[in-house]
């Protein structure tokens, strides 16, 4: 047991960034909810918190796969689905390892799920990484750049507005989201892979596989 809490010891320079990050933190929200701009943020923090929850997204973007078979759509929608698996194994595992507890006291408003842990802030993360999919991987329209760009910045400030995170966890979040995003340009798979999984999975055949007929 001694041992066990020997290895759980924090550094005391490790300590000291994490007693800086509250106070900064608890300063930013004390200043930022005294202007319209962040206040109305705030506002809106519950629905940016839900538009981009794991479960939300990994649901919502199988229903996505399983109701459009366009052939277009199934590079996007496999490769996005293997970023959002990515994404969840890796902050449930530094989450599991670095365990930080969350900010308190937390607003009970912004309770959801039975998640304790706060660092890193997996919604910065998944906010990043669908981002960079979708402005770089497989680019959408310039047009929707912009509405991208603000959300995932509303998202990533709102965590810690909401009081569910620490600046320091979602700066964190979004360095992941990159790394993530950079792995996925290595993972990427193209057309003709990408319909023979869906049609692996469906066990129907799809256009745009090489094993079409």
């Amino acid at each position: 047991m001694d041992l066990f809490e020997e290895k759980r010891k924090v550094p005391s320079m490790l300590q000291t960034l994490l007693r800086y990050d509250v106070q900064v933190t608890k300063r930013f929200v004390e200043n930022a909810l005294k202007t319209t701009a962040f206040r109305s943020l705030r506002n809106h923090a519950k629905f940016l918190e839900v538009s981009c929850h794991g479960i939300v997204w990994l649901a919502g973007w199988l229903t996505f796969v399983w109701l459009f078979n366009n052939k277009d759509l199934y590079q996007l929608q496999v490769n996005m689905l293997i970023a959002l698996i990515l994404d969840i194994i890796v902050i449930a595992v530094l989450k599991a390892v670095v365990r930080r507890r969350r900010p308190v006291p937390m607003n009970k408003l912004s309770e959801l799920g039975p998640d304790k842990f706060s660092f890193p802030s997996g919604h910065a993360s998944r906010a990043v990484l669908i981002t960079f999919v979708l402005m770089v991987l497989d680019p959408v329209a310039v047009i929707f750049y912009p509405p991208l760009l603000a959300w995932v910045t509303a998202v990533c400030i709102s965590r810690v507005l909401l009081e569910r995170h620490y600046i320091l966890d979602v700066l964190a979040g979004c360095g992941i989201g990159v790394l993530e995003g950079l792995v996925m340009c290595i993972l990427w798979f193209s057309q003709s892979t990408s319909a023979w999984i869906l049609s692996s999975l469906s066990d129907e055949k799809l256009d745009g596989g090489e094993y079409h007929v």
